[in-house]
């Protein structure tokens, strides 16, 4: 069978489980969903064992993209409790999203969640991306074929086959969670023109894998771009908050895409307030690339090139400029921001309301950690991404963000209705 054979076989099978799924009732998909966490639990160490292998033969990836693909028991018991969150929260299909009455032809409309369908699922690194968007595609209704990259095959296959296990136990459709049985790049392609199997492509990863799926996919797309966030602190920001805050959003987890990438001060910070906030930064390991009046703060302080503005570092780097005000800080974030996620660090109510009316992004933070960008933290249990474009979804993508909807409309008549003229 070639590869074009198999990709075609694999989309068949989903759409047939797509078909199934999207009738299940609800509690049915719960307790697939928390055996399926209850399997991740139970095969911890093989899971371990296949990660073990993808991270020795991944000594060619930086400090970021290892730390992405690394396993322990803690980010196994992460991935099982966000499965059992997901499999807790409301269902989100046939959610009634409207209903209305015309009087004038006597009909009555509902406008019902549905499923998505098929989706594929293009992720690099990340393992754990296999449970999150198995889980919410299942608990959307839809089924999910999922490419990993390269680097985390053995891991990826290796939660999936426990999560297929506890799906079986409860008689979801065998083919409502598959993987593609290969790192071939060929796939991806085949992936992407998957015209009549597959209803949407979600990619999660950097921006050369996002470029290609917008050059090559025949199907729609919900889009995941690069996370270059901002911080911008203002000139009546609490000095410990802003202090906290910033630490946290660079340096928590550098390698993520809600990590703070680009720090702006207003410029009437006072000097030693300047100081307190990049010297901790800068003691942490942190390199600082900066304008002239950051530069001028601390001799530790490279100078930044016009390309570092618009920079995803997912590292210990960081640019930093000075601001005349808060409009300037917005100008700043819409021209060189990826619309992924913005923070303000004030307690001016006026600055914050305009922040986050004229902040063109996704997510914007009042006085937070540009590191909450995610779907636990939002509540969703898990997001299969952030989507930063304008269509569909925005921000994190939850189960709820995985339907669509349907009109149904019906007559009050004992007869029917019928159009007349």
């Amino acid at each position: 069978m070639t590869l074009a054979q198999q990709m075609q076989a694999l989309g068949a099978a989903a759409r047939e489980a797509a078909s199934q799924l999207a009738q299940l009732p609800a509690a049915q998909k719960t307790r697939g969903l928390q055996a399926a966490a209850a399997e991740i639990r139970a095969n911890t160490a093989t899971i371990l064992a296949a990660n073990a292998q993808d991270m020795e033969a991944a000594t060619h990836l930086d400090a970021a993209l290892r730390d992405r693909l690394m396993l322990n028991e803690g980010r196994i018991e992460a991935m099982a409790t966000g499965i059992e969150t997901i499999a807790l929260g409301p269902d989100p299909v046939g959610r009634i999203l409207a209903a209305w009455d015309n009087p004038a032809n006597g009909l009555h409309f509902e406008k019902t969640a549905v499923p998505l369908g098929v989706i594929g699922m293009i992720y690099e690194s990340r393992p754990n991306v296999t449970a999150d968007a198995t889980a919410l595609a299942i608990k959307s209704g839809n089924a999910i074929i999922l490419r990993g990259g390269s680097e985390s095959f053995h891991s990826s296959r290796a939660i999936l086959a426990a999560i297929q296990t506890g799906f079986a136990r409860e008689h979801l459709p065998p083919a409502s969670a598959q993987c593609v049985p290969t790192t071939d790049r060929e796939a991806v392609h085949l992936l992407l023109t998957m015209h009549g199997y597959i209803d949407v492509i979600i990619p999660r990863g950097g921006r050369s894998l996002t470029e290609r799926v917008q050059r090559e996919a025949q199907v729609p797309t919900l889009l995941h771009l690069d996370g270059n966030c901002h911080t911008y602190i203002d000139k009546d920001a609490d000095p410990e908050a802003a202090c906290r805050i910033i630490l946290n959003a660079k340096l928590r987890r550098p390698g993520i895409c809600g990590a703070t990438e680009s720090l702006l001060l207003h410029r009437e910070l006072p000097a030693p307030l300047v100081e307190s906030i990049l010297k901790p930064l800068l003691d942490a390991g942190c390199e600082l690339r900066g304008d002239t009046a950051c530069c001028a703060v601390d001799a530790r302080i490279n100078p930044a090139s016009e390309a570092d503005w618009s920079s995803e570092y997912l590292a210990p780097i960081l640019s930093v400029a000075m601001v005349e005000t808060v409009a300037d800080a917005i100008a700043h974030i819409n021209r060189y921001g990826s619309h992924h996620t913005d923070a303000i660090i004030t307690r001016d109510e006026n600055a914050a309301q305009q922040f986050c009316r004229e902040v063109d992004s996704a997510i914007v933070l009042v006085n937070a950690s540009t590191q909450f960008a995610d779907g636990g933290e939002f509540g969703f249990g898990g997001e299969i991404g952030i989507a930063t474009g304008r269509l569909h979804a925005r921000g994190p993508v939850g189960a709820a963000e995985l339907t669509t909807y349907k009109y149904v409309v019906t007559s009050s008549a004992e007869h029917g209705t019928i159009r007349a003229g």
